[in-house]
């Protein structure tokens, strides 16, 4: 993303695309949004009842926390659905790209069901209020700004490298001040990123000056929805960090 340049440009371009930009958004910009938190919705009601019902099966969790390769396993194949699903969804039928997000949810609640092991019902309950709350707002501002956040993009992807870096250097460093520093910009990156997002997906839509089948239109709805499902669920995930001293 990036700040809009001080000095005003020399013409606007915003002017002249400003006609079908408007009747994109009040044709099909809300319906769109609509399909994009469906699905999300969808997919994360999918993982919070996979994860809970992993974790209410003890052979289950034993055989997840005795098996690290297991985990990797799992780890690799969540990437993997993420990647090919991103590259392929113009190529596969949307029944397709469904299943595999529904893999890919389902997959995710096993990884995310030891969390049940680490924190109190009452400290998952308030991340979840927290993050839906900051998430909420975060795509608001992402549906309304007119603000051009695209080339925030680079900025993006290398803030999210260097948290990933500091995160596994962090695992052999077990330093509680880093990782309440770590879990502090996780929550502001993926706070950023949402509104990036939310904003991408409608830019998408316009780019296409809504000539978008039904089909298409499905397809970038699933696709929009993968991507704050991920947002939201690493701002969970590290909101129920900086809970951590709720644990059991």
């Amino acid at each position: 993303m990036d700040n809009q340049n001080l000095t005003p440009p020399p013409y606007r371009e915003d002017v002249v695309s400003q006609a079908p930009e408007v009747i994109v958004e009040t044709a099909d910009v809300a319906k769109l949004f609509t399909k994009v938190f469906y699905w999300m919705a969808g997919a994360l009601g999918l993982t919070a009842l996979t994860a809970f019902l992993v974790y209410s099966s003890e052979s289950m969790m034993m055989t997840i926390l005795m098996n690290r390769w297991l985990m990797w396993g799992l780890f690799i194949a969540e990437l993997g659905l993420v990647m090919g699903l991103s590259a392929a969804i113009h190529k596969v039928s949307f029944s397709t790209a469904v299943l595999m997000m529904a893999v890919y949810s389902v997959l995710n609640g096993v990884t995310l069901s030891v969390i049940f092991l680490v924190y109190t019902y009452s400290s998952i309950a308030m991340a979840f209020v927290i993050s839906a709350g900051m998430f909420a707002v975060m795509a608001i501002v992402g549906t309304v700004t007119k603000r051009d956040l695209s080339s925030w993009r680079s900025i993006l992807l290398m803030a999210l490298v260097g948290l990933i870096i500091a995160s596994v250097v962090n695992l052999f460093l077990h330093s509680s001040t880093m990782e309440w520093i770590i879990s502090l910009v996780g929550v502001v990156l993926f706070a950023i990123l949402t509104v990036y997002d939310t904003q991408k997906i409608r830019r998408l839509l316009i780019e296409k000056n809504g000539l978008v089948s039904e089909e298409g239109m499905h397809k970038i709805a699933l696709l929009g929805s993968l991507e704050l499902y991920l947002d939201f669920i690493n701002i969970f995930l590290f909101v129920l960090r900086l809970l951590g001293g709720n644990r059991r």
